[in-house]
């Protein structure tokens, strides 16, 4: 899975992680990434890497599930 929000291209981020005795070794800061299926205007369906902001600001639309039929 890629490391990048495919909306707002959100990606990781790097920093120290700073000890108690203030000793800084590098570290990464991963967005909150997840796989959801996303329907495009033209009512294509496809699965998306998509942070967890765009999940709730409504960037993305999910398909409406389909009901069963017996």
């Amino acid at each position: 899975m890629s490391k990048e929000c495919d909306f707002c291209g959100k990606k990781p981020q790097v920093g120290n992680l700073v000890s108690h005795s203030n000793i800084k070794t590098k570290r990464r800061f991963n967005p909150n990434l997840q796989r959801v299926r996303h329907q495009f205007a033209d009512g294509t369906v496809r699965t998306l890497t998509v942070c967890t902001r765009c999940l709730r600001s409504g960037v993305v639309t999910k398909p409406v599930a389909r009901a069963k039929q017996d």
